[in-house]
This record gives structure tokens, C-alpha cells and sequence, in this order.
């Protein structure tokens, strides 16, 4: 893609596809350092006209956009977005994708995956009230304190003598009261955890820090399983973020140098991220396409017609050229995941498979408007996504499109990629020509809010737990903490 010009009330312009609301470029133009504190100019009033201008020049549904709303009436720049934005959202197109975030945090994660937290994505289950570990990142306090996928958190608290029961939290505060014991996403924030896993009960202090997230993680994001006599590839890919792209050359070259052909790609917590990243996904799968063949289109609206893009095929020399491929997803699956499934579906028809559970449904990316002056960057729904015969309405989630879906469970008793996990078994299953227990139900698709859903053990038990205002790196990777 290529760089835009604007000439307003912007200073940096960047195309994206992600999920949950955030993303960046497909090539990454040089941004405007943020002044360390806000300027002349940076008051609400001054912030929320340029959100204005910046939704009415390209919002890709400007014919839902509310009118007559009063700035005065709000007190923070993202109710002030909510409400421009929510005709759009009533009618499902703008599900939280559109608001406002820091430029300085979005380009720590989406260069290197800079965070700060415990380091791990939680989910709950409301009926019961229990928050589970689905994920723990390498290099963070959580992982290093033991805490890893399936264990349970029982009671948070600031200290051993004051642990509230995350029952209690739930009965009191709902979501957001547990994750506002669960305390900011800043470095050096302190919380005694109860856990409950493998080893037992236990009271743990995890102390949260900055640390950067390994999109293809070392335990086992990448390998090859062998099963039935094949040799399998899987790949569990956590997020798009640039750091993936050599961590994606390095699976693939694998893949290839052993002969693989079929493959499992994980995306089942995947919210999205840089377009940049699923276009070199789709090239390290095309190994037999010429370069005529398009990957992936993106559509502005009418009169911004000529930023329109098409992505072709571009063979690397790490590129494989599978027969078969099981994709796991969840309502978790959105955006630039969704963008890599859909777009190899016109190539592989029935050869290509939905494993899991129904995804999210973000058939449109986002565009980020930059002000320096105050570290904003407005992420704008801009334009919407399709493959080489332009399928792109999949709001209600893929399953309705794909020719063959699987149903089955997130089995967190399991470790990812683990063959005997019920989602990577299945997707071998489908793999190697087994029947499956049946398909996923569209049902459940089209959540107010992404990933909501995990489909833990075969049904929609657990929820991502998000907070109201999530950071720039929890608007990308669900459940993060």
C-alpha cells in the first residue's frame, strides 16, 4: 500500500485491518513522536472537533453517523465517539472497532508487543463465577510465577489479608469489578492471586511489568505434529504485529524443508493486527499461486475510492503450498485472522476448514488519524475487507461461508497445540479424513465486543475478560492482563 496525504487535522496516516478496534499498517509510515505532555490545543473541546472531522471525511458508513450530538454532553473524547458511531453499531457494522487510543503505546505493541500486565488473557464464566488462565506469555510475571493455561483464580487481593473472592467480585462488580481488582496495566502494580491448577491451592504475589509478547510463542506456537503417518504443521499465531513476520518465515521454512503440506493454523484467540502480517501469511502459503492471483482487496468508500488496494500472491522462498488446511477459530477470531481465512478460501474450497467455533465477524479494518500534539490516534472504521472473488459480508462470522466447518471445544487442560487438546484433535481429524462431530452452529456470532466468546468445552461458557478502557495492547490481544 501506498502513503496517503491529508491535509486535516491529521499528521500521520495509516491503513490497518485488525481486530477488536486497533491495528495498524501494511506498511508502517514513519509516525510523529507524541509530546510527553499535551499542548495547547489538547482540551476537549479542540479533541473532540477533530474526532469530528475525522469520522466525516472517512468513516466507511458516513450515512450512519449520528448528527446533532452535543460535544458538551460528553466528558471523555470515546463517549463522544460512542455516540457519533452508534447508529453504526446498532446495525452491527461497528461493533467498538472506531475510538480513541495513545500513539506512543500503539507503536510499542505493534513493534515489538510491548506491554505491561501480569502477561496472560483471561476468561470467565458469569453463570458460575470463575475466572480461568487460557494463555500465559513467555518472559512475564505470570508464566514465571507458575501461573500457565488452566489454572483457576480463585481470590484477588492487594496483599495476603485483604483476598476478595473473584466470586464475591463477580456478585458485586460484575466483569469490570474483577477486572478492577485485577488493578491498572502499569508496571509495578502489585496483586496476591489465589490459584487453583495442577499443583493445588496456593496464594501467589505477581508483581505486573513491562514486557514484550512473543507472537509465535517459543513453547509451542510453531511445530510439526506427526499423525497417521503425515507429518502436520501447526501454527498458533497469538497476534499481526510486525515481530511475527520473522517468527512466521522461520515456521514456514520448517514446514517447507520437511515436506509439509497440511497444516493446522491457530488463530483461535487471535484479534487481528497489521495487514502487513496476514498479507506475508498469505504469500507464506502460496507457494503454487502466480503472482496474478489476488490474496486480499481493501474497499474504502465511493469517493475515496482510489486508495482501494489489492494484495497479490507473492511467493517467498520460505513459502509451502498446502493441500489441506484446519483453521481453529473462536468469537475470539477476528479481523486480520478472519481477512487470512476468508482470502484462502476461492483456493482451496472444501480443502480449507473452520475448526472450533463460529469467529467474531470484522469484515472491515481501520484507518489511524494521528495528532502528536496530544498522543491521540483515532482508529476509524474505513474500509472493508474481501478476497479474489470479493466476498467480504461475513458480520455474523465465517461459519456461515466456510464449505466445511468442525465444532469443538478450547480444552484449557490441555496445552496449545497439544494433539490430544479437543481442537487440535479435531483439526487433525479433518486433516486426515475423519468425520467430525458435527458443524458450528452460526449462533453466537455478531457479540457486542471482541472475542467474548471461547467456546471452552464445546459450548460459549466463557467470556474474555476486557476492561471498559482497554490499552492499546488489550484492544488487540483479548483477555489480556
Amino acid at each position: 500500500m501506498r502513503k496517503i496525504t491529508t491535509s486535516v487535522l491529521l499528521t500521520a496516516f495509516l491503513l490497518s485491518a485488525c481486530g477488536g478496534g486497533g491495528g495498524s499498517t501494511s506498511v508502517v509510515l514513519p509516525s510523529p513522536t507524541p509530546s510527553p505532555t499535551p499542548t495547547a490545543g489538547c482540551d476537549l473541546a479542540s479533541r473532540q472537533s477533530w474526532v469530528l472531522a475525522g469520522l466525516n471525511e472517512w468513516y466507511l458508513f458516513p450515512s450512519d453517523l449520528a448528527t446533532g450530538v452535543a460535544p458538551a454532553s460528553h466528558t471523555t473524547v470515546q463517549s463522544y465517539i460512542d455516540a457519533l458511531v452508534a447508529p453504526a453499531r446498532a446495525l452491527r457494522k461497528d461493533r467498538f472497532f472506531t475510538y480513541i487510543t495513545s500513539i506512543a503505546d500503539e507503536n510499542a505493541f505493534f513493534s515489538s508487543g510491548a506491554s505491561a500486565g501480569f502477561g496472560v488473557r483471561l476468561s470467565y464464566d458469569t453463570t458460575n463465577r470463575r475466572l480461568f488462565v487460557m494463555e500465559a506469555f513467555e518472559n512475564a510475571p505470570a508464566l514465571t510465577a507458575g501461573i500457565d493455561r488452566g489454572t483457576e483464580i480463585t481470590a484477588i487481593g492487594t496483599s495476603a489479608g485483604n483476598l476478595t473472592s473473584v466470586s464475591s467480585l463477580f456478585a458485586s462488580g460484575g466483569a469490570q469489578g474483577v477486572s478492577d481488582a485485577l488493578g491498572p496495566s502499569t508496571a509495578g502494580t502489585t496483586r496476591v492471586l489465589r490459584i487453583v491448577n495442577s499443583t493445588g491451592t496456593r496464594d501467589v504475589s505477581v508483581t505486573k511489568a513491562d514486557y514484550s509478547l512473543s507472537p509465535v510463542s517459543s513453547r509451542y506456537g510453531a511445530q510439526i505434529i506427526q499423525s497417521d503417518g503425515r507429518s502436520i504443521g501447526y501454527l498458533n499465531l497469538r497476534t499481526f504485529i510486525s515481530s511475527a513476520d520473522a517468527q512466521l518465515r522461520s515456521a514456514f521454512a520448517n514446514f517447507r524443508a520437511n515436506n509439509v503440506t497440511e497444516l493446522i493454523i491457530d488463530f483461535r484467540y487471535n484479534g487481528g493486527g497489521l495487514v502487513s502480517t496476514a498479507n506475508l501469511m498469505g504469500d507464506l502459503m502460496g507457494r503454487n499461486q502466480p503472482t496474478s492471483a489476488i490474496f486480499s482487496r481493501t474497499d474504502f468508500r465511493p469517493e475515496k475510492a482510489v486508495e482501494n488496494d489489492i494484495s497479490y500472491f507473492a511467493a517467498q522462498v520460505q513459502s509451502v503450498a498446502p493441500t489441506k488446511i484446519a483453521f481453529i477459530g473462536t468469537g475470539s477470531t477476528a479481523s486480520a485472522s478472519e481477512l487470512v481465512i476468508n482470502s484462502m478460501r476461492p483456493y482451496l474450497n472444501a480443502n480449507v476448514a473452520l475448526i472450533g467455533a463460529n469467529t467474531f465477524g470484522k469484515p472491515v479494518g481501520q484507518i489511524a488519524l494521528d495528532r502528536s500534539a496530544c498522543d491521540d490516534r483515532l482508529r476509524v472504521v474505513a474500509f472493508a475487507t474481501g478476497n479474489a472473488v470479493s466476498q467480504s459480508d461475513y458480520y455474523d462470522g465465517l461459519a456461515p461461508k466456510m464449505s466445511v466447518t468442525c465444532r469443538a471445544g478450547d480444552d484449557i487442560t490441555f496445552p496449545l497445540g497439544d494433539p490430544r487438546e479437543a481442537s487440535v484433535r479435531t483439526a487433525i481429524d479433518y486433516l486426515v479424513g475423519r468425520p467430525c462431530a458435527g458443524a458450528i452452529a452460526e449462533a453466537g456470532a455478531g457479540s457486542a465486543s471482541l472475542g467474548t466468546r471461547t467456546n471452552t468445552a464445546g459450548d460459549d461458557a466463557l467470556e474474555m475478560l476486557s476492561p471498559v478502557t482497554p490499552s492499546a495492547a488489550q484492544h488487540e490481544v483479548p483477555g489480556l492482563f
